[in-house]
């Protein structure tokens, strides 16, 4: 299974920040409330990213040697690694647009904006565990010299 390309995550990001901007300009042209981020979400987030390096952990441990480790069990931390990082990066670059969207209005709700940030800096803590778990569960590069032995 290769790495998440950054690529990727960089246009899921700007997916979330236009969509996020456009739904936020549409509602208020519409005279309906915007969206903004709880500060629950930021808190979800950062505890989703605990728990993903919580899991990984085991992972890092059995590809250093330590101890043995169900492989299903490191394929599935993998998944999980890679589908947050993808999550991750739409979720910050919506909070980013939501954001941006604050900021351009005359009268910037201090409220709200620190709600956007909030989740913009939990979603990038999210990607960056996730990316740090995906790294984890690699498995080292064989050794040449235990091939040429055998």
């Amino acid at each position: 299974m290769t790495r998440t390309r950054p690529l990727t995550l960089v246009i899921a990001a700007l997916v979330g920040v236009a969509s996020a901007f456009v739904l936020d300009t549409v509602l208020a042209m519409r005279g309906f409330a915007v969206v903004v981020p709880p500060l629950s979400l930021a808190a979800a987030l950062v505890l989703i990213g605990a728990a993903l390096i919580g899991l990984a952990w085991p992972v890092r441990r059995a590809a250093k040697g330590e101890r043995r480790i169900d492989p299903f069990y490191a394929l599935r931390v993998v998944v999980l690694a890679k589908a947050s990082a993808v999550a991750a990066a739409l979720l910050a670059g919506a909070s980013a647009g939501i954001l941006l969207y604050l900021l351009t209005r005359t009268v910037v709700p201090l409220g709200s904006s620190l709600a956007a940030g909030g989740t913009v800096a939990a979603a990038v803590l999210l990607l960056v565990a996730a990316l740090v778990a995906e790294h984890w569960c690699a498995l080292p590069p064989d050794d040449p010299t235990e091939e040429a032995a055998t």
